[in-house]
């Protein structure tokens, strides 16, 4: 296969506890807000609407959130959720790709909705039943960019090591982040926008036995945009992760993220116009809508990004390997086919990832 990688499989889990977003709403309005008068709600009411979410996965029952006392609290609850979903994605990735835990070789994890140290993939390993030398690559700080950015970098180890099997773990609870009594815009979108969930990409190298059973990695780009930093992010205090979100990201998109995606493309002489499948994370309505507009694309092209967001929200970094493994499996791309996945994220910047089926 050459200098390829191979994404043999992609596997995806949400917590139990799903909710539709005007009970979300309801509940949130005491959390955020303090109150639940009337006017008050319905503010949060036309922030949510405007969010198209239609339902989102918790990692607590909804009644939970006003109970939780502090960042400690939240953590704690971070770290129960995270090592059991992150354990659910490894093991089902696995499975589906047919590949045993003791054949993975490198682990690389991603989050930015809590802290664990231990990392997530060290507290599951022995469970998931890794080897002893299996190398990690936790990553932190990535937020919603670091799905497309953790399969990028998975390409770029198994470039140097081609026989070999890599995971990526991604696992986000933004619900836990929520700020109480946070009457700020950013946290009132925020606790519209975001869901909780996790997955896992199992890939392997050009050498390995199983490299073309499944859509291949071309290339990927990496841009980091200048002057930038206040976009989004989070703020880390006492009160634990307080969200930074600008509303000038779709004017980012339009400004840089054509130019990169038609620069990639090109080295491969390609066009927007050759490009069958688009992988897009679902960073919000805005978001969604100034990608169509920079790149002309057909009405039907980021379908399944737009589902996404309706069934389960924005879950950050797990997002784009949510809606990978939809497209995998409710569409049937013809052998040979480019396809483009992408996010973006804080910093601000974008990872592209070249795809073909």
């Amino acid at each position: 296969m050459g200098e390829v990688t191979t994404l043999v499989a992609v596997h995806g889990v949400l917590p139990e506890h799903r909710y539709q977003q005007d009970q979300i709403t309801q509940a949130f309005a005491e959390v955020c807000l303090g109150d639940e008068s009337a006017a008050n709600v319905a503010l949060l009411r036309r922030l949510h609407a405007n969010c198209c979410v239609d339902a989102r996965h918790l990692s607590l029952p909804l009644e939970r959130y006003r109970e939780l006392a502090d960042f400690t609290e939240a953590n704690d609850e971070y770290v129960r959720v995270a090592t059991d979903l992150a354990e659910q994605a490894v093991v089902g990735a696995l499975q589906e790709a047919g590949l045993r835990p003791e054949d993975v070789d490198i682990v690389f994890s991603t989050t930015v909705t809590g802290l664990a140290v231990p990392s997530i993939e060290a507290r599951i390993a022995a469970q998931v039943g890794f080897r002893p030398d299996v190398k990690r690559v936790p990553m932190f700080g990535l937020g919603c960019v670091a799905g497309a950015a953790g399969i990028a970098r998975m390409h770029d180890y198994l470039l140097g090591h081609p026989d070999q099997v890599a995971v990526l773990l991604a696992v986000e609870l933004c619900s836990l982040t929520v700020q109480r009594d946070d009457r700020s815009m950013a946290n009132l979108v925020a606790s519209g926008l975001f869901g909780d969930g996790a997955a896992a990409v199992v890939a392997v190298g050009g050498a390995h036995a199983r490299a073309g059973d499944g859509p291949t990695v071309l290339d990927t780009r990496s841009h980091l945009y200048p002057d930038t930093q206040r976009t989004m992010g989070w703020d880390i205090g006492a009160a634990g992760l307080t969200i930074v979100l600008d509303a000038q990201v779709p004017a980012l998109v339009e400004q840089y993220l054509g130019g990169d995606v038609r620069s990639l493309l090109a080295e491969h002489d390609l066009t927007v116009d050759d490009i069958a499948h688009w992988v897009s994370h679902p960073g919000g309505p805005k978001v969604i809508e100034a990608i169509e507009r920079e790149l002309a694309l057909r009405p039907d092209a980021l379908e399944m990004t737009w589902r996404s967001l309706a069934d389960v929200g924005n879950l950050s970094s797990v997002s784009v390997l949510h809606v990978l493994r939809d497209t995998l499996a409710k569409r049937s791309p013809m052998p040979g086919t480019p396809g483009v996945l992408m996010a973006m994220g804080p910093g601000f910047c974008a990872e592209l990832v070249l795809l073909r089926w």
